[in-house]
C-alpha cells in the first residue's frame, strides 16, 4: 500500500516481495555498521515480520522507498516506536542502500515521515535516534532538519501549521542507551 510520495520517491508497505530487496540493505556489512554487523537472512526475515507486524498494529514502521525514475527498491524510511529511557517515542529512521548514500535520498524521505507523523498521526513530537559512530547520519540530521527549520519558517508565513526543530541534545542513560546518544528532537508548531 502507498503511503508517502516526495520528489523522487514513493513510500509503501513491505510485502514479502520485497525480501531480496531488503537483503541486498541489511546483509550489507557497510551498510550495518551502525547495527554492528549484517543480518543473516533468518534475521532480516524477522525485520521484515517486524515491520508487516508494525503496520497492523501502530498503522506504520518502517516503509521501502521506490525510487520513481526506475522502480528500484533504495532502501527504507518511516517511523516506529523506539524505548528511550523510560518511555516509547515515535522515531523517524532510515537504511539505505550504499550506492544511493549521499544523495540527499534519506532526508527527503524523512522530511516527509516527519510531516507525516505529525499531520497524519498527530505526534506532538518525533525523535531520530542516531548512534554516536553514526557520523554521515549524525551530520545529516542538522544539516537537514536545520534546512527543514528555514524551510518551516518560510511555510509558516504562508501556512499556520509548521514544524520546527527545537534543539538537539544528548541522551547520557549509558545503561539503557548504551552508544545510543545523540538525537534530535523535533515538535509539532502549534
Amino acid at each position: 500500500m502507498d503511503i508517502l510520495e516526495t520528489k523522487r520517491h514513493l513510500l509503501r508497505t513491505m510485502t514479502p516481495d520485497d525480501f531480496p530487496a531488503l537483503c541486498a540493505i541489511l546483509q550489507d556489512p557497510e551498510v550495518m555498521y551502525a547495527y554492528e554487523h549484517a543480518f543473516s537472512d533468518a534475521k532480516t526475515k524477522d525485520w521484515l515480520d517486524r515491520q508487516m507486524h508494525r503496520y497492523a498494529h501502530d498503522g506504520f514502521g518502517l516503509w521501502a522507498m521506490i525510487r520513481k525514475s526506475d522502480g528500484e527498491f533504495i532502501g527504507q524510511c518511516g517511523i516506529t516506536m523506539q524505548e528511550c529511557g523510560n518511555e516509547r517515542v515515535p522515531e523517524i529512521g532510515w537504511l539505505l542502500r550504499r550506492d544511493c548514500w549521499h544523495q540527499g535520498h534519506a532526508s527527503e524521505a524523512a522530511m516527509a515521515c516527519r510531516a507525516y507523523a505529525f499531520e497524519r498521526l498527530g505526534f506532538s513530537e518525533v525523535f531520530s535516534i542516531i548512534r554516536d559512530t553514526n557520523t554521515a547520519s549524525a551530520c545529516g540530521t542538522t544539516d537537514r532538519h536545520d534546512a527543514a527549520l528555514h524551510l518551516d519558517q518560510a511555510l509558516l508565513r504562508h501556512r499556520h501549521a509548521a514544524h520546527r526543530l527545537l534543539h538537539q541534545k544528548m541522551i547520557d542513560n549509558r545503561a539503557e542507551m548504551s552508544s545510543f546518544r545523540p538525537f534530535c528532537q523535533m515538535k509539532r508548531n502549534r
